[in-house]
């Protein structure tokens, strides 16, 4: 457990976090499971495939080790059969948000030169400000798109563009109190122009549809971009310091965190999947600071705000709803999609 310093508590406090999601963001999900081949074709083009080894591989090289347990599932039936557990998932997920109905959700999300660009890249960032705005999408960007990703943009980024509202007072504290327990935080008050909110976070309102009167508060990681990463053991210290935070706020809050990202991607890493939701759900922090940090690169390294979250949630028992292997190509690419609720 995270020895935490001894912070001034408000007498009377009562915020509390009493529900934890996990949730993958894959467009895969959001598409149609015909066009799973035209979203693989994508892969040709990537070169920067972490294998089963924790090293970067061309397309090329993984697809001639293409294994008759993953050919055996690159057919529309089994596209089809996924496609319809992952909506299964998502519909509970969305569900349990709407029975809960929580006063704030906090979202652990990574940017991916969203919010953020070469000029600047925090290692972990809050957005404080009264509201978070996703930019309209213009008809030129989605004809630029795959068939597949122009129909799955609807769960990442609205074309009219949004206006998310935000707790600042929460996510004040929250950088206040993080600070304090020796977390290096950037305080984002103002959105830079021409810069929108990550997919991580609108993925959270627009898929799963959380009430547009809730307001939450975008925990900012970097994890795609190095070398300010921070390693699974620390990032699961943070989700600590978060619920450490929540439970000295002065407000009568019912508090929501979501995981939003991951599994392992553009490779499927099924047994690095399946021990990370073990880890996580057992509270294993020997185990998590043992998963080698070659592996949290690319779209893998999205694993780390579930990590983040699992750190926040360590009063509630964890359910893992469905965990689905999501393979599209001989060479093994695809998403490992998961789902999960902490209550």
């Amino acid at each position: 457990m995270l020895d935490l310093p001894v912070v001034e508590q408000l007498e009377g406090y009562v915020a509390q976090i009493v529900l934890g999601i996990g949730t993958s963001h894959t467009p895969q999900m959001t598409m149609d499971p015909g066009l799973w081949e035209d979203h693989a074709r994508r892969d040709l083009r990537n070169l920067s495939l972490i294998g089963r080894d924790g090293e970067v591989h061309r397309y090329e090289e993984l697809a001639k080790e293409a294994t008759p347990s993953v050919l055996c599932q690159l057919d529309l039936e089994v596209y089809r059969e996924k496609h319809e557990r992952a909506q299964s998932g998502l519909n509970i997920l969305e569900l349990s948000l709407r029975a809960t109905r929580p006063d704030v959700v906090i979202v652990v999300g990574d940017d991916q030169n969203e919010l953020f660009g070469p000029e600047g890249i925090p290692a972990v960032g809050i957005f404080t400000g009264g509201i978070a705005r996703d930019l309209p999408i213009s008809d030129e960007h989605l004809a630029r798109l795959s068939e597949g990703m122009r129909q799955s943009h609807w769960a990442s980024h609205s074309k009219s563009g949004y206006e998310h509202r935000v707790h600042a007072g929460l996510a004040e504290h929250l950088t206040a109190q993080l600070a304090l327990h020796d977390f290096d935080v950037t305080r984002i008050k103002h959105q830079p122009t021409g810069r929108s909110i990550g997919h991580a976070f609108n993925f959270v309102r627009y898929r799963l549809r959380l009430d547009e009167e809730i307001p939450f508060i975008p925990v900012l990681l970097n994890t795609y971009i190095p070398p300010n990463v921070l390693s699974p053991s620390r990032c699961y210290r943070l989700g600590q310091a978060i619920k450490n935070a929540v439970d000295c706020f002065d407000q009568d809050l019912r508090v929501a965190v979501v995981g939003s990202g991951g599994l392992s991607h553009f490779v499927v890493l099924e047994e690095f999947d399946r021990e990370v939701l073990r880890a996580v759900g057992e509270h294993d922090t020997d185990a998590i600071a043992r998963l080698s940090r070659s592996f949290f690169r690319s779209g893998t390294s999205e694993v780390l705000n579930w990590i983040t979250a699992g750190g926040s949630l360590e009063h509630l028992q964890m359910r893992v709803i469905d965990y689905i292997p999501g393979y599209r190509s001989p060479a093994g690419t695809g998403t490992g999609m998961a789902f999960a609720i902490w209550e």
